[in-house]
């Protein structure tokens, strides 16, 4: 801002610019904490994971009296870097930078979810280690990518920057590497202290006519490797929650990266053969599809880009093969209540793993909350999974191939039914989950049991507290 001025009608005085360093003002106890409370001023929703991290593993070289002044994380998914002057920079600022984004850039969900707990322990708010973790996946638009996360984007604020920090910049960005400059302005007007926040490089107009020539090959490249992390990322966390039963049928519905006159394609030569519309499912993060039509292993994007391929006769561009494989309506998996199959069908992978992005196979949690399911209560397995945020279909699934679960019989279908896939642990045992139900108070009808026995989910979220 070069210029500001206190405004009475047609009058307009010039307010002098004053300086942090003239106003007693610090780096650390002034300006990172404005940036901390407010923290559009790094740009659109970002959230502050700490500030003066200095817990470099010793491997590193690095010495414990290097902090990295804020460290953020914005909706896309990536790390933001942040380097605080509370004067003009110094002339190797953005090597600062640089290196701390170098040093971050090996984080991991983990390593950011404790330095967030820390981070708010430090400041008077206690919370734990798993919530931690869950508040950064939900502040993230998307799937959680690791690769996302070795791309941070670099921040430096100053009150000011020499020609040798500006001229490197330019060139870094030039080169794809994100790097902003924010200049820290102070003024005194009527006695009050106010400051600015000036985003003076890059700008809207540099970014789109003077970078853009020499950046497009670099962002089509990162554009690419995003999303094929993107379909990576959703296999993994499908895999991970357990949400499709090894056998799940899926149905080819192609949509990204065809136009609609390939699609119209498509959808003919599968006509030729059904084979070709169908392939099932195993839990393997390398390759968890089985085409119908050749009985081979595929990634969802390597099948998407064979069949592309095979109609056009061309290679495939940019397709996220996780958006062309929708669950299908049949068989309904046995392991699964029908209700919840219903609910899957007709969504792609892309989809359901946005929906389970953070949801993993941890049945510790499962195991104490049917322990503490008493005797004459039920419960459904869309109830549990809320509980424990996970997925019914997965519950089901578990519950089904266990043999250690406790109290498995209480668990039933959103109707009250039995579910189709439940046995017994021991194969002696005849009698079935509504004959034990029964023994326990419980009155079944018309398969159905009694909905005055059902827990409501918040009597649910309290057993497992307890």
């Amino acid at each position: 801002m070069d210029h500001l001025f206190t405004v009475e009608g047609a009058s307009a005085a010039p307010v002098a610019p004053t300086a942090l360093a003239a106003e007693g003002l610090l780096e650390r106890q002034h300006l990172q904490e404005w940036v901390i409370a407010h923290p559009q001023v790094l740009g659109e929703s970002v959230l502050v994971i700490t500030a003066e991290f200095d817990r470099w593993a010793d491997t590193d070289g690095v010495p414990a009296r290097d902090r990295l002044d804020v460290l953020g994380l914005d909706a896309t998914g990536r790390l933001v870097v942040v380097e605080l002057k509370r004067g003009t920079a110094d002339r190797d600022v953005h090597l600062q930078a640089i290196t701390y984004a170098a040093l971050v850039s090996r984080f991991d969900l983990d390593t950011l979810a404790q330095a967030h707990r820390d981070f708010l322990k430090g400041r008077g708010e206690s919370i734990e280690l798993d919530e931690c973790r869950q508040r950064l996946l939900n502040h993230v638009d998307g799937d959680w990518s690791p690769e996302l996360l070795q791309r941070p984007r670099q921040v430096i604020i100053a009150a000011g920057f020499p020609k040798q920090v500006t001229h490197t910049v330019v060139w870094l960005s030039e080169m794809n590497l994100d790097i902003d400059l924010i200049e820290v302005g102070l003024w005194k007007v009527k006695g009050q202290l106010v400051a600015g926040f000036t985003k003076v490089y890059p700008t809207p107009e540099v970014e789109e006519f003077t970078l853009a020539p020499a950046r497009i090959e670099a962002k089509a490249a990162a554009q690419k490797l995003e999303e094929r992390s993107r379909a990576r990322n959703a296999v993994h966390v499908l895999v991970d929650a357990g949400l499709l039963p090894d056998g799940a049928r899926l149905r080819l519905v192609p949509r990204h990266g065809a136009p609609e006159s390939i699609r119209e394609d498509i959808r003919a030569w599968v006509g030729e053969d059904g084979r070709r519309a169908s392939a099932t499912w195993s839990n393997n993060t390398t390759e968890p599809l089985t085409w119908e039509a050749d009985g081979k292993p595929y990634t969802p994007t390597g099948l998407a880009n064979h069949i592309f391929t095979s109609v056009t006769g061309r290679k495939a561009d940019g397709i996220q093969g996780t958006t062309w494989w929708d669950v299908d309506a049949k068989p309904v998996p046995d392991t699964v209540d029908p209700d919840e199959w219903a609910a899957l069908v007709g969504s792609h992978l892309a989809d359901l793993a946005k929906q389970l992005s953070g949801t993993r196979k941890d049945w510790s949690s499962l195991h104490a909350l049917l322990e503490a399911i008493p005797s004459g209560r039920w419960t459904t397995y869309g109830d549990v999974a809320t509980v424990i945020n996970s997925h019914a279909v997965p519950v089901g699934t578990h519950l089904a191939t266990c043999g250690k679960c406790p109290n498995a019989w209480r668990v039933l279908t959103t109707s009250g039914a039995v579910s189709s896939g439940f046995q017994w642990p021991d194969p002696a045992r005849t009698e079935t989950p509504a004959d034990v139900l029964g023994t326990e108070g419980i009155h079944f009808e018309a398969g159905a049991a009694a909905r005055g026995a059902r827990l409501p989910l918040d009597d649910l979220r309290r057993l497992l507290r307890n």
